[in-house]
C-alpha cells in the first residue's frame, strides 16, 4: 500500500446555554495521502438541527494544495437537495451537476490561474483550507479572493453549485499552541476565519459577509487534520476531534 491513510470522526455539539454540550451532528472521514503528495478527503458530515442535513463530499488536492476535482451530494430535512461533480484546472472550474431547485447545471467559470481553495463544508474540508495561508506572521487576517464555494449557506445547506464568496475568505495564523482533544493531545496550529464584523456592528446572522468568527485548530503534521474548532455568535458550535487512527504506507 503505497499510501497512507488517516481516519476521524468529529463530534459536534452545542455551545449556547441552554443545550451547552448537546450533540448536533457528526462528521466522518477518510484521507488518503498518495505518494506523490496529492490527497483525498471522503467525509459523510450529519447536523442534526432542524432541517437537518446530510453531506457526502470528495475533495481530491493537489501536491501544492490547491483543488483537483470534488464531488458533493446534499440531503436537507431528508429530501434530496442536489448533487454535483466538480473539476479545476488553471484556467477555470467547472461544474456538472443537479439541484431540485436549479435543474441540471453547466458551469465553466473562467480563472486566470489555480484557484486557493475550493470550500465544500466538511470541518475536516475547512482545516484543508488553511494551507491557503500557512504560518503567516501578520496579525491581520488576509483576504482570499481564490476561493469558490458549493454553498454560500453557512451551514452548507444549498446548491451545491459553483459560487463565489462576495467578500473573500478572511483567514489568518493565531500561532503554535499544544492541545488535548477527546482522540488525543497534539501539537496545533491554530487559525481564525472571520468576517462578521466589517460594518462595525458585529452582528451575525446566516448570510455571506455575516459569518461569525470561526476559530480551527489542526494538527502540525502536514496533514492538517482538524482537533477542535468553534464558532461563536449566532451559531455558538463546536467541532472536536473524537476518534483519530493513521495508517502508513507501506513498501
Amino acid at each position: 500500500m503505497p499510501h497512507r491513510r488517516i481516519r476521524g470522526k468529529l463530534h459536534y455539539t452545542s455551545d449556547k446555554p441552554d443545550r451547552k454540550g448537546v450533540e448536533r451532528g457528526r462528521e466522518y472521514f477518510t484521507i488518503t495521502v498518495h505518494g506523490d503528495g496529492g490527497r483525498t478527503l471522503r467525509a459523510y458530515t450529519e447536523i442534526d438541527d432542524a432541517p437537518n442535513v446530510m453531506r457526502d463530499v470528495t475533495l481530491s488536492l493537489r501536491p501544492d494544495w490547491k483543488p483537483n476535482d470534488a464531488f458533493v451530494r446534499l440531503s436537507v430535512g431528508d429530501r434530496f437537495m442536489g448533487s454535483s461533480w466538480f473539476r479545476f484546472t488553471e484556467h477555470e472550474a467547472v461544474c456538472e451537476g443537479y439541484t431540485v431547485a436549479e435543474g441540471r447545471i453547466s458551469q465553466r467559470y473562467p480563472t486566470e490561474r489555480w484557484i486557493d481553495g475550493f470550500g465544500t463544508h466538511p470541518i475536516q474540508a475547512d482545516a484543508w483550507m488553511t494551507s491557503i495561508v500557512g504560518k503567516g506572521r501578520s496579525s491581520a487576517p488576509g483576504v482570499y479572493d481564490d476561493v469558490l464555494m458549493c454553498s454560500l449557506d453557512h451551514r452548507g445547506a444549498s446548491g451545491p453549485f459553483l459560487m463565489l464568496h462576495p467578500r473573500g475568505v478572511k483567514l489568518k495564523f493565531i500561532g503554535e499552541e499544544r492541545i488535548t482533544v477527546k482522540a488525543g493531545t497534539f501539537d496545533a496550529l491554530h487559525y481564525r476565519f472571520a468576517e462578521s464584523t466589517d460594518d462595525g456592528s458585529g452582528e451575525t446572522r446566516n448570510e455571506p459577509g455575516k459569518h461569525p468568527p470561526y476559530d480551527l485548530w489542526c494538527t502540525a503534521d502536514g496533514d492538517r487534520v482538524c482537533l477542535l474548532a468553534y464558532v461563536t455568535g449566532y451559531m455558538m458550535t463546536r467541532y472536536e476531534l473524537v476518534e483519530y487512527e493513521c495508517i502508513d504506507a507501506q513498501p
